[in-house]
């Protein structure tokens, strides 16, 4: 079939709950039962969805490894006509997830994309977290990778907006630590199981926050929001990093640093490797 003559549909982006199930909006339902196929990150856990609200609809898989293939295969059923909705396993498409590259090519394919809002976790997270709502930056999950991660930390740690973050349960306890570490002991608040049976929203210090969870077990999934960094601290940092490698150096061990701690010190603020300033100190 081709699309010659046939006016392209539609792609909706339909947020669905994070754990409450009576967080459904009336239009989302509508549009889950108008549409010709759904495009869902696990079809499985969608369908208990659909089963709760009684529609019965086509669907297909659309997730991190299949973006390529299924993308192609949604676009060009829309461009001949259809109707489709995507939606994640929880929340709202298209952040933090495949969804944004499915946008991105209905825009470069001239399909007419519809949010449907609803729920999202950060933003909940942050309106409950008691810090500054006026301004913030959605940094969503970190790297796996041990480089990565602090590189990411290290990129936003002079910010002055609110960061909010997601992480897993089998992951949080090294990320509390990794964030200690990089941005010092600031407040956060620790946002766990938003909207579901054992929901917690507990503002503390990252510095408690570590303590916390060095006794207790992580469970469920979880929403970090922490402050952003002082006028002060940003200044201060930006100040550092404007010397040169060996100038940065010596102002910490003049604090009572030893070289070693020093190095580690400077590569954080630089957003390097410790093995990079090395380099450096040896070539100057």
């Amino acid at each position: 079939m081709t699309t010659e003559n046939k006016q392209p549909g539609v792609l909706y982006l339909v947020a669905t709950p994070i754990g409450n199930l009576d967080d459904i909006t009336y239009r989302a339902v509508k549009v889950l039962e108008e549409v010709d196929f759904i495009a869902a990150e696990d079809t499985r856990h969608s369908l208990k969805l659909l089963n709760h609200l009684g529609i019965t609809k086509p669907m297909t898989s659309y997730f991190e490894h299949n973006i390529r293939q299924k993308g192609e295969y949604i676009i060009d059923r829309i461009l001949n006509g259809e109707t489709a909705a995507l939606i994640s396993d929880a929340g709202t498409p298209a952040i933090s997830d495949p969804g944004e590259d499915l946008v991105r090519i209905c825009h470069e394919k001239g399909v007419r994309v519809i949010p449907v809002p609803g729920a999202v976790a950060g933003i909940n997270a942050l309106i409950c977290s008691g810090l500054s709502t006026s301004r913030f930056s959605f940094e969503g999950f970190l790297s796996v990778n041990k480089k990565s991660r602090q590189e990411h930390l290290n990129s936003v740690k002079q910010s002055p907006y609110t960061l909010i973050f997601y992480e897993a349960p089998h992951k949080l306890k090294r990320t509390l630590s990794d964030m200690l570490e990089s941005f010092g002991n600031r407040k956060i608040t620790i946002a766990r199981e938003l909207t579901k049976k054992y929901e917690e929203i507990l503002p503390m210090t990252l510095e408690d926050a570590v303590k916390y969870y060095d006794e207790t077990e992580p469970k469920g999934e979880y929403v970090l929001v922490i402050e952003g960094a002082s006028p002060e601290v940003a200044q201060d940092e930006n100040e550092l990093n404007s010397l040169d490698v060996l100038e940065h150096l010596d102002f910490y061990i003049k604090s009572g640093m030893d070289k070693k701690e020093a190095m580690k010190r400077v590569a954080q603020d630089r957003g390097v490797s410790r093995r990079d300033i090395y380099a450096q100190t040896i070539k100057e």
